[in-house]
């Protein structure tokens, strides 16, 4: 594998896991990946605390959206290299399945969104999923992916997916 990769991040809303680790691959990669997000029943809307999380390390907001995964399924959508779930089956969520060919994995992530409270509380709730996410990211992106095979990457993704994401 080599070049730009594509990477699509999927669960269940697209309100906020998903939209942050979109945004954090789009920053931290370097230009290697270009990444959406999407969701099995997206909730029509980004939840203002992921706004804030992805605009502070200064991605755009302008155009993020909460979306169905339909839109990546059509003819014409971009191709994934990689797919990547992030709900958090610990909550109860159904995650969905990316039929074809990329390499996917699942990085489970608690649901921010789920946190009640001030809104003290609820930002807190997101910065804290937000360096999680940015952790795996962060790793991910630091692999030598031209020089692995799918096997390999593969072995990796999962391998991030249980690293400890405090």
């Amino acid at each position: 594998m080599s070049g730009l990769y594509n990477v699509l991040i999927l669960c269940t809303g697209n309100s906020a896991r998903s939209i942050m680790a979109e945004a954090l691959f789009n920053v931290l990669g370097g230009g290697r990946f270009k990444a959406y997000s999407a969701g099995s029943h997206p909730e029509g809307r980004v939840n203002p605390f992921a706004i804030e999380q992805v605009a502070a390390i200064g991605y755009s907001t302008e155009h993020l959206r909460s979306k169905s995964w339909d839109e990546f399924a059509r003819p014409g959508a971009p191709v994934m290299d990689f797919v990547i779930t992030v709900c958090d089956k610990a909550a109860g969520e159904i995650c969905p399945v990316w039929p074809g060919q990329p390499v996917s994995a699942h990085w489970g992530f608690e649901d921010p969104a789920a946190v009640t409270g001030a809104d003290e509380i609820k930002r807190a709730a997101f910065r804290k999923i937000f360096l999680q996410i940015r952790r795996r990211v962060s790793i991910f992106a630091s692999l030598p992916l031209e020089k692995l095979d799918r096997m390999a990457i593969k072995h990796e993704m999962d391998a991030i997916g249980h690293t400890r994401a405090e």
